[in-house]
């Protein structure tokens, strides 16, 4: 009997698997043993880091988007379908368009999606880079601004120990901002205040959520003259008076609010009934070394959907990748698990417009701060412009 793979979400987790799983299984799949099929909402693939560079004039939306076909072996079965309820116990999807798929196993790759309707006030008034029109909005506005006040502001999900979007991107953007503003030649007009909330995973009252860059930072801020304050939790925000109120009583008033937005699970997922996260989050729970999710059989969950506490950024994808790939295949041949995530993650954060720095950690080992150098600018620009679409193929 053919055994049936099925891949929902076509995120640089989803897409990457799907090309390692043809690697990894390709004389099953061949033989006709094995069919691989990835479902997706959307036929295109967008190289979703990309967007904080869409907020500084970098890239241009036809730079970061791409096919999801042309990214794919020949021997995946794409799909434009958008999946909108799973049933588990009869190892199924249902789509939009009516059709059921079924599984053997399954991978869900789905991602998450921004929430700043979840803070009053956030969505009328705050912007972000998180998706492609924010994005592009807060570039006119930062384009344009010549004196005033940025404020920046990180809110968490409230599931304990599960950190937001992509760590460090509030940092990059906000040393993005202080050079893009230097450029413009207003920089001295404008004030940049950086805020982090009381509680960042098992952190508190602290700057980062990770303790070692945690406490480089004020002196890299200072050097920049970027204000910075801790303990400032965004619980509303009045658009009209365009001032920002934390849940420890303080307020702060801005012209242009950056902020990192609350964030949630795809609404399948949200409505799946698995999920066990606070404030229906959606995070799936997820065995931290399997990558498989807790009470179903022969379902693995990739990316940011995890309620694990590593980031939710592509490159935890592409370290999590691999292990399902071998678990599968294992499942495939042995019938069980073989290989174990360790919670690797590695970047190279954009420290600046033109400076990198290259950072890795898993469950053991934080991230060890380096000084950003041109260096390692040069390393992320050639991913960003290139090295990016080898990983999503799998070759990387």
């Amino acid at each position: 009997m053919v055994k049936k793979i099925i891949i929902v979400g076509d995120g640089v987790g989803g897409t990457l698997l799907a090309n390692q799983l043809v690697t990894k299984l390709y004389p099953e799949i061949n033989r006709g043993d094995v069919q691989l099929t990835l479902l997706s909402n959307s036929p295109d693939h967008y190289y979703k880091p990309a967007f904080m560079y869409v907020a500084f004039n970098q890239f241009f939306e036809e730079e970061l988007k791409r096919s999801e076909k042309s990214l794919l072996r020949p021997e995946i079965d794409f799909n434009v379908e958008e999946v909108t309820r799973f049933d588990f116990n009869a190892q199924a999807l249902h789509t939009r368009s009516g059709k059921r798929y079924g599984y053997d196993y399954l991978v869900i790759a789905t991602g998450c999606v921004p929430a700043p309707e979840r803070i009053e006030g956030l969505k009328e008034a705050g912007d972000h880079f998180y998706q492609y029109t924010p994005a592009r909005q807060l570039a006119e506005r930062l384009s344009t601004i010549k004196k005033g006040r940025i404020f920046i502001t990180v809110s968490f999900p409230q599931t304990p120990n599960v950190p937001h979007q992509c760590g460090i991107a509030p940092v990059e953007t906000t040393l993005m901002l202080d050079d893009f503003l230097r450029k413009r030649g207003v920089r001295d007009q404008i004030e940049i205040i950086y805020t982090y909330p009381t509680t960042a995973q098992l952190m508190r009252n602290c700057l980062f959520m990770q303790r070692r860059v945690g406490d480089v930072l004020p002196g890299v801020f200072e050097q920049k003259n970027i204000q910075f304050q801790r303990s400032f939790t965004l619980s509303k925000v009045d658009p009209d008076a365009r001032i920002a109120y934390s849940a420890e009583g303080e307020e702060q008033p801005f012209d242009i609010l950056m902020a990192t937005p609350p964030i949630r699970a795809v609404d399948a997922v949200l409505n799946s009934g698995v999920s066990q996260a606070q404030n229906h989050e959606g995070w799936l729970p997820t065995h931290h070394e399997t990558l498989e999710v807790y009470g179903l059989e022969n379902v693995y969950v990739i990316g940011d959907t995890v309620d694990l506490p590593i980031s939710k950024a592509g490159g935890a994808c592409h370290n999590q990748g691999p292990v399902i790939a071998n678990n599968i295949a294992g499942k495939v041949r042995l019938g069980t698990n073989v290989s174990v995530y360790n919670g690797r993650v590695q970047a190279v954060a954009q420290m600046g417009l033109n400076a990198g720095m290259p950072l890795w950690y898993d469950y053991q080992v934080d991230v060890l701060p380096t000084p950003p150098t041109k260096l390692g600018g040069l390393l992320r620009n050639g991913f960003n412009r290139g090295l990016y679409w080898a990983v999503a193929r799998g070759m990387l």
